[in-house]
């Protein structure tokens, strides 16, 4: 049993991208597809797929790299966790590294990014940070 799944997703992204897999998979869950929807849209992975009945499903994270087999994604944080949430109001919402990066909040309208945050004027949690 996890304490926190989203850590452990991130965690394995991260070091998915380090050994140069070209694919991670983990438990699945909403949350976690709607994370890994952020990063696709976002350019940071390729692709993701959920299969597998309820209580065995599993989540297929397609990892992309630029020409030179680097990962795309250089830093992956949880910043919001269990012993410490972090939430921001709609004029709050942070810039990572200037613009650079992403932030994945959990809003009233869902999972979004920093950027669809600020368009919609809303507030959350933030779950990552991501550059």
């Amino acid at each position: 049993m996890l304490t926190d799944p989203i850590s452990d997703m991130l965690t394995r992204i991260r070091n998915g991208g380090a050994a140069r897999h070209k694919n991670v998979q983990l438990p699945d869950s909403r949350i976690k597809r709607e994370i890994a929807r952020v990063l696709q849209q976002s350019g940071y992975i390729r692709g993701f797929e959920s299969s597998g009945e309820k209580s065995t499903a599993t989540l297929l994270i397609e990892l992309r790299y630029d020409s030179y087999s680097h990962p795309t994604i250089e830093g992956i944080q949880r910043v919001s966790r269990p012993g410490r949430r972090v939430y921001v109001g709609a004029r709050k919402v942070p810039k990572v590294r200037n613009g650079l990066g992403l932030a994945i909040l959990s809003t009233p309208r869902g999972v979004m990014s920093d950027e669809q945050a600020r368009t919609a004027e809303v507030g959350g949690e933030v779950l990552a940070r991501i550059w």
